[in-house]
């Protein structure tokens, strides 16, 4: 856990890093930066503290609930209940582990809004049917264009559907695929602007950084927490990093 005055420390440092234009690869927050004190998964915390640290991007997951509304979580179910079963007002006093309130996906984007230089990577859960999907999409992309924010959100998901969506309805958008199915060349052919893809999918397709990039596109690897493995990546050419220890991966592009 790392201390306020520690935390501070770090936060020097890192707008060191975050000045300097040797570093190719970004790195994204996974959740936030919440590995340090006052911080939980999906929080406001963990967004502004990612902020606070220079990173590139923090990465959040969205789900809707039963009456539409759209709330920043990771899981489906919380707490015996299926997020998309259940009105709001049922799930509105839930506290997160660091005590705050389960957030709304329009106060997280507020925060965001405030945090200019950050990018937003939005990840849209699947939901049970294509229309539930098709209408999680709808609230989300009317909500960033009505805050003004289409070029600080980037979308993930690992729903094709969602993906789709998102490149018809906001076809001006950042959109990559999380699945890991698809080769460059089909997401290419869908109309992706990257591949966001698991650690082992690269291992498994290690010419797809190079495909991808040969296209055009951009590549993402998650969820890389082990020094080994970002070296590996950096070494690879790859374009972002989403980890759980940011000021790790830091350490090591700036020494690089």
């Amino acid at each position: 856990m790392i201390t306020k005055k520690g935390f501070l420390c770090i936060v020097l440092i890192c707008i060191l890093f975050a000045s300097t234009s040797f570093a190719k690869t970004k790195i994204i927050s996974h959740r936030g930066f919440w590995k340090t004190e006052s911080s939980a998964q999906n929080s406001l915390t963990a967004l502004q503290k990612a902020a606070d640290i220079g990173v590139y991007g923090s990465e959040f997951d969205v789900l809707m609930t039963k009456d539409n509304v759209m709330i920043v979580n990771h899981d489906g179910r919380i707490k015996d209940m299926v997020i998309e079963k259940t009105f709001y007002e049922e799930l509105s006093s839930i506290t997160l582990s660091n005590g705050e309130r389960l957030p709304i996906l329009e106060e997280y984007l507020l925060l965001g809004k405030n945090n200019k230089k950050i990018k937003l990577i939005l990840e849209i859960k699947s939901l049970s049917t294509p229309e539930k999907e098709t209408q999680a999409v709808i609230n989300v992309t009317n909500m960033v264009k009505k805050m003004g924010m289409e070029k600080q959100v980037e979308y993930i998901a690992f729903s094709l559907h969602v993906v789709k969506e998102l490149i018809r309805l906001a076809p001006e958008a950042t959109v990559a695929y999380l699945n890991g199915d698809l080769s460059p060349q089909e997401l290419k052919n869908i109309g992706c602007s990257g591949l966001d893809y698991h650690i082992n999918v690269y291992k498994k397709h290690k010419n797809w950084i190079k495909e991808a990039h040969k296209l055009g596109l951009s590549t993402n690897v998650w969820t890389v927490n082990e020094q080994k493995d970002m070296e590996y990546f950096i070494n690879e050419g790859i374009d972002y990093i989403t980890t759980d220890e940011p000021l790790l991966l830091q350490q090591i592009l700036f020494k690089n």
